[in-house]
């Protein structure tokens, strides 16, 4: 299946919309906001809040969509200050890595469309969009599942063996499967 891969702005705001909503909030209503710094307040709605952070331009990720131009995936990516969330942060912190430019915090995929390249499609966008602002030093907390099963709806981060495929490299263990990985991108 062949894809195209737009930014995530108020001209796809749409259908990345239609995706979530196809798909339940994400993640119980998440709206891909837990690494912002919306996370966790109660009295703003996340679907507001993104819609907000993407009308204004502090929101980042790579959209995929399918021959029709329904969106069927996203990778998230964003500043250290756009994404200030970290999982297993006392971890991380405990030997924190040099300070990355971009983060990949987030990739979805629709249920019926898992398997057919979306994530792989949807984190090529996003390395050609940070290289397209000027690239740098980009990191992913992400976890390893050779030799073991893993569910892919709790993958929301996608894989170390995915990331390892496009050039990162591990860094530290920082949970018993997960690794911050990181790679720098060119400029173009």
């Amino acid at each position: 299946m062949s894809y195209v891969i737009r930014s995530l702005d108020a001209s796809t705001w749409a259908a990345f919309a239609e995706l979530v909503e196809r798909n339940n909030g994400i993640f119980g209503g998440c709206w891909c906001i837990g690494y912002h710094l919306e996370r966790g307040q109660k009295e703003i709605g996340h679907r507001a809040a993104k819609e907000d952070r993407v009308r204004t331009g502090r929101a980042h990720a790579a959209l995929v969509l399918d021959e029709d131009g329904a969106a069927q995936g996203w990778c998230q990516y964003g500043s250290p200050e756009e994404l200030p969330g970290i999982k297993r942060r006392r971890e991380y912190e405990k030997d924190a890595p040099p300070r990355p430019d971009w983060r990949i915090t987030c990739f979805y995929v629709d249920r019926k469309h898992r398997g057919q390249g979306v994530a792989r499609a949807a984190l090529e966008g996003a390395l050609d969009q940070i290289a397209r602002a000027g690239g740098g030093l980009v990191e992913a907390i992400s976890e390893v599942t050779v030799g073991r099963e893993a569910q892919g709806r709790f993958l929301y981060s996608a894989t170390v063996e995915l990331l390892e495929q496009f050039g990162f490299t591990r860094g530290r263990q920082v949970g018993k499967h997960a690794w911050i990985v990181s790679r720098v991108v060119d400029p173009v």
